[in-house]
């Protein structure tokens, strides 16, 4: 296994490098896809409904179809959401990956569980007095 430690601040952290970047690669490009307020919104609308098709998102957000559809596409690369073709007329139909996003809740506990084992100890605090003379 590939330890590597980096020192910041005088905090040491030790990153374990053997992983590949892949997997942290998915993770930020999934986050930031989750890093727009639109785009959580449609995830919300989406949760509440097994199937969506763009419209029916759009009723529900003060945003231009065009627009929502590259909202859309943005969750579909990061794999958050899933595209399929109803039979009727052709139209795409969304829906939230759930495994998807079972994988990136696990992902995102692992991390900081990671970040809250390693890094800076406590600053030592200053007593009230000493501070205000």
């Amino acid at each position: 296994m590939n330890v590597t430690f980096i020192v910041y601040r005088r905090c040491a952290m030790k990153i374990d490098s053997s992983p590949t970047l892949d997997g942290r690669d998915r993770l930020a490009s999934q986050l930031r896809a989750l890093a727009h307020p639109a785009r959580l919104a449609v995830l919300e609308t989406l949760a509440r409904q097994d199937t969506c098709v763009c419209g029916d998102i759009v009723r529900g957000l003060p945003l231009a179809q065009s627009t929502v559809s590259q909202h859309i596409k943005i969750l579909a690369e990061a794999g958050l959401v899933r595209t399929t073709v109803t039979t009727a007329g052709g139209r795409p139909c969304y829906c939230i990956d759930k495994a998807a996003l079972a994988a990136l809740r696990g992902d995102i506990e692992a991390l900081f569980d990671g970040l809250r084992e390693s890094g800076c100890a406590p600053a030592a605090t200053v007593p009230e007095s000493a501070a205000s003379s």
